[in-house]
């Protein structure tokens, strides 16, 4: 039998999965995982002002998610860990398939709701 995990490791795992619960943040990455990118890059591909992506790139740097890079006068994000991008990636199958069932039972639902009622 394996030993309980330690209330350190676990809590370490939510304040993880806390810097990605904002959907700006997730946005972000999505896009830093194709590359690095300024605060203005990333201002105008999600079209939000300057200081919001700085505010959610501070979070995503706190947690050690992204990295800065000074380059003259600009400072360059880009994610710290490529598996960030395959978590993104297994998170929207999980979805997918939430979404999937979803719609099945939508289906059958309406299906249902076509039948006539028996007396």
């Amino acid at each position: 039998m394996s030993a309980a995990p330690s209330p350190d490791l676990q809590s370490f795992k939510a304040e993880f999965f806390k810097a990605l619960a904002h959907p700006i943040r997730i946005r972000i990455l999505e896009i830093l995982r194709a590359g690095e990118r300024s605060v203005q890059e990333l201002q105008i591909r999600l079209d939000v002002d300057q200081s919001t992506v700085s505010q959610q790139l501070a979070v995503l740097r706190t947690k050690n998610i992204v990295a800065a890079r000074k380059e003259g006068t600009t400072v360059r994000y880009e994610v710290r860990d490529p598996l960030v991008g395959d978590l993104l990636d297994v998170a929207r199958r999980i979805f997918n398939n939430q979404l999937t069932g979803t719609q099945t039972m939508l289906r059958a639902l309406r299906q249902e709701a076509r039948r006539p009622a028996r007396r």
